[in-house]
């Protein structure tokens, strides 16, 4: 995928013209819009993980990073609290992604913000996580958030941009909708 090599016009800190660069390009060839990520998770103890990211592809082509994620339970699920937990760090994941999209798509239509703050909730009962009682889910029933957006906007512009990103955060998606899931066992 082409990069510009000057900026465009910025709004929210986002260059305008590169966007609309990036859509034409993908426009012109479906290949460049594909991306696929990656990441390795290892256990460091008690209720601990450690996961690691090196690189994702885009456009056929592999971009090296180098970042790590560490995860650990409250000391009342029997982890040392190091770390946010996983259901914490699946609402951060959430929170990130549909932050773009509401950062993104009042850039596209220039519109300056001032704030965006997303609180994410959910409740679920351990008895399913636990086996306890088969009948319960192990997972949330709902999880609730609420965006509060400031700027340049009308309240219809920010209505539009919040149903917007519901249509295309990917992490919405994949947490609102069922996602197959290929697991496979190695046993060394």
């Amino acid at each position: 995928m082409a990069t510009t090599a000057t900026k465009g016009r910025e709004v929210n800190g986002l260059d305008v013209d590169a966007i609309h660069e990036m859509v034409r390009a993908i426009e012109q060839d479906p290949a460049q819009a594909q991306v696929e990520f990656r990441v390795r998770s290892e256990w460091k103890g008690q209720a601990s993980s450690r996961t690691s990211v090196e690189s994702y592809t885009i456009a056929g082509r592999s971009v090296h990073r180098h970042f790590s994620i560490d995860a650990d339970e409250p000391l009342e699920l029997l982890g040392r609290n190091t770390a946010p937990n996983p259901q914490e760090l699946l609402m951060a994941a959430l929170n990130a992604c549909i932050t773009v999209g509401y950062v993104a798509g009042a850039a596209l239509q220039g519109i300056a913000l001032e704030k965006v703050e997303i609180e994410t909730s959910g409740a679920l009962d351990l008895r399913g996580f636990l086996g306890i009682d088969p009948a319960i889910r192990p997972g949330y029933d709902a999880i609730r958030y609420v965006a509060r957006l400031k700027g340049a906007g009308t309240p219809a512009q920010f209505e539009a941009i919040h149903e917007m990103v519901m249509r295309t955060s990917p992490n919405y998606f994949n947490i609102a909708r069922p996602v197959t899931i290929d697991a496979l066992l190695v046993v060394e």
